[in-house]
């Protein structure tokens, strides 16, 4: 049988007020993980389809309407609601605006911790009216191309333009929505959610 040694011993009791803190950090993260990735199918109830394994949010050429530069790994510790269309927004384009903006809303106090990105994927010119319903959304140009070699589309078509995707406060993608899904199976995916990582500690946040 082992034997601990004095050193080892004297290594456990000096830091063991460190490992414990950790615990306490890391417990939550794991278990809200657990419960919602590793229970059986039967017992999950996400509208969403999640989207396995993670994506990490790459270093797209992503700029702002006015031309500055803007990279979504600033929105890191926020929940992000992102779509992808062109410029001219049609009227599916405009659904999916209307139900970010409604699902943050419905959030109450939690709207704060929740971003919302258009990926406009050509150059047409934005809809002065579109700009002022939806304010303090982001508004990005971005490259089609590499947009499409992220955003995974659950549809044969593999339109990415159909969907609502949710990037999690570490900058993974982690499930989409179908833009013409019911808001109240949204509102409960995404209460769940936000319940599950109340408790996170978020140690990289850019300042």
């Amino acid at each position: 049988m082992a034997v601990e040694s004095p050193r080892t011993r004297s290594h456990w009791r000096r830091y063991r007020i460190l490992y414990a803190v950790v615990a306490v950090c890391v417990a939550p993260v794991v278990a809200s993980y657990f419960a919602y990735y590793v229970l059986p199918p039967d017992r999950r109830t996400n509208f969403g389809a999640l989207i396995e394994p993670q994506r990490p949010v790459p270093s797209l050429n992503l700029r702002t309407v006015d031309g500055r530069p803007f990279q979504l790994k600033s929105l890191a510790g926020k929940w992000i609601l992102l779509t992808v269309d062109h410029g001219e927004c049609d009227q599916s384009c405009a659904d999916k605006l209307f139900v970010m903006r409604q699902q943050r809303l419905m959030t109450g106090k939690d709207r704060d911790r929740i971003e919302r990105v258009w990926l406009i994927d050509d150059s047409a010119p934005l809809s002065t009216l579109v700009i002022r319903e939806h304010e303090g959304a982001h508004f990005l140009r971005a490259d089609a191309a590499e947009l499409r070699a992220w955003l995974p589309a659950g549809d044969g078509a593999g339109r990415i333009e159909n969907y609502i995707y949710v990037v999690d406060p570490f900058g993974n993608l982690m499930l989409r929505w179908p833009g013409q899904g019911e808001p109240g199976s949204i509102k409960r995916d995404l209460a769940r959610l936000l319940r599950a990582s109340s408790q996170w500690i978020y140690v990289d946040r850019p300042d």
